[in-house]
């Protein structure tokens, strides 16, 4: 646009309407310009009442003044604050360089507002009704803030630079043509991106990107019917908490605080898969009452993620799956009742430190939890627990950990490994309660020594042999290796050579089972 030497002078320029007149002029002043009628009903930016002329300036004066604008009033600050404005047709500023400070507030878009690659220090669009909002690679040195603002036909941010805050908070976002309602792929913020109470209609994506502080759902609606996910952030980086929470409505609670006792609260729903693989989260991954609506084929999907602490407190999903494949966690915080049921939890190759759960959480429950992350035997899930447990000093549940997994072991076995497998359960527990040995052996040695002594027992040599003594036989029968001199000095016929045969063979069975057991402990230790 070309500018006359009156325009750098700070005239006005004759083309002007007289809103536009007095736009220009509130800008050189650095003042509000208001153009609100005081009815709440008409000055509504998303209802239907018209504005007229005289609420209404064209979107290249408004370019112009922020572009290459008049200069400001003598000690002032020019800057463009507009109050219940309409603007009429594309407010185009991609690629310029606007230094005035820039703030909408319930003001009107009739057309898109076209943002790429243009630079601000600080803009501000606040309960504003906008087609479109297009700002892919738009750079902010300070923030940039869209609350309570009705986007029709989507959101571009793609590869934005945000200096220090990103606000969406009670925006409601509806989808463009490609199914997004938010495009943020690449999207980076200095400090905090929030979005509490966000009414998001269509996928939600922020690949790639990095939040330097937190990013806050609380009390957010995702809802994508049309196609399979409404969270798509694969790689995302947070370096501090990720918030899918619940929020305060109506108070003027801060964000990042618990609302008060009696506050209405509003919990995060998201109806569509969420994706937030490979993301990178410096404090937490924070999911307190955040229900979610899956049809069978979606899923919430926490492949590889790496967070100090997952927080997994949400509501139980009723349909599709929990999948947190290769996900590494140090304090995992859970409730029982949170996780999915059997063949829709998937944790192959999931890690984790410490177990803190929340309310009661008995290892029968817990075992559960670990068969219903594994349809076929696996393992590794069981491995992972017992681990934990025993860091923690829970020696005895680690092996009720461990008996589970040899007996889910068993079940994949053919018919005489299986059978052998009931018998090292029967007798020892598979080792983990080597006390059931004893037990055995006190009861076997005990009901043999009764026996031989009604056996008729002639000695094999009869010149040199010890005094007859039926419990120290028995116990030379029972254990193997160990020869106590009764075995092979007298001859034993009929049943009884059957019976001391038996005892022979029990007594390598659990010897071998013992063995096994102790290999184990030894290679756990």
């Amino acid at each position: 646009m070309t500018v006359g030497v009156g325009v750098r002078d700070g005239e006005l320029p004759g083309e002007l309407t007289a809103t536009e007149a007095g736009m220009w002029q509130a800008f050189r002043d650095g003042t509000v310009y208001d153009l609100s009628s005081g009815d709440t009903i008409v000055d509504d930016p998303h209802g239907g009442h018209p504005w007229g002329p005289v609420r209404t300036v064209r979107a290249r004066i408004v370019a112009w003044l922020l572009l290459d604008g008049p200069p400001a009033l003598a000690g002032r600050v020019s800057s463009l604050k507009l109050t219940g404005v309409q603007i009429s047709d594309t407010l185009d500023l991609a690629g310029g360089t606007v230094v005035p400070y820039v703030e909408f507030k319930r003001c009107r878009f009739e057309r898109e507002v076209l943002l790429p690659e243009a630079r601000f220090t600080t803009a501000r669009l606040v309960d504003c009704s906008v087609p479109r909002l297009e700002a892919a690679r738009v750079h902010t040195e300070g923030d940039l803030h869209l609350p309570r603002c009705r986007f029709h036909n989507g959101v571009r941010l793609t590869d934005a630079h945000i200096g220090t805050d990103l606000l969406l908070n009670q925006a409601i976002v509806y989808r463009d043509r490609s199914g997004r309602s938010i495009a943020a792929d690449g999207l980076t913020v200095g400090q905090d991106l929030q979005a509490e109470l966000l009414e998001s209609h269509g996928e939600l994506s922020l690949r790639g990107a990095t939040v330097g502080v937190s990013l806050s759902l609380r009390g957010a609606k995702l809802a994508n019917p049309y196609s399979r996910l409404a969270l798509n952030a694969p790689q995302l980086t947070v370096e501090r908490t990720l918030y899918l929470t619940p929020a305060g409505v109506g108070g003027q609670t801060p964000s990042g605080t618990t609302p008060a006792r009696g506050t209405r609260i509003q919990r995060f729903e998201c109806q569509g898969g969420v994706r937030l693989d490979d993301g990178r989260f410096g404090d937490a991954v924070d999911l307190q009452q955040a229900r979610f609506t899956f049809t069978d084929e979606q899923e919430l999907s926490l492949r590889r993620v790496q967070t100090p602490e997952l927080r997994f407190l949400g509501e139980q999903p009723r349909r599709g799956s929990v999948v947190l494949s290769g996900a590494r966690v140090v304090n995992l915080v859970d409730r029982a009742a949170s996780w999915p049921g059997p063949g829709s939890l998937h944790m192959g190759g999931f890690t984790y430190e410490n177990l803190v759960p929340r309310g009661p959480f008995p290892l029968a429950e817990r075992l559960e939890w670990v068969a219903a992350a594994t349809a076929e035997y696996n393992p590794e899930p069981y491995e992972r627990l017992a681990a934990v447990l025993r860091a923690g000093g829970e020696d005895e549940d680690a092996r009720e950990v461990l008996l589970a997994k040899q007996r889910r072991r068993r079940e994949t076995l053919p018919p005489a490994a299986k059978l052998w497998g009931y018998v090292q359960d029967w007798t020892v527990a598979y080792g983990y309660r080597p006390g059931r040995a004893a037990v055995w052996m006190a009861v076997l040695w005990a009901a043999a020594s009764l026996a031989f002594a009604h056996a008729a027992h002639p000695p094999v040599n009869g010149d040199g042999h010890p005094p007859w003594n039926p419990a120290l036989l028995a116990l030379d029968l029972l254990l193997p290796v160990i020869d106590l001199g009764q075995v092979g000095q007298w001859e034993l016929r009929g049943g009884w050579q059957w019976l001391a045969a038996a005892l022979i063979l029990l007594g390598w069975i659990l010897a071998t089972t013992v063995a096994a057991g102790a290999t184990r402990l030894l290679r756990r230790s």
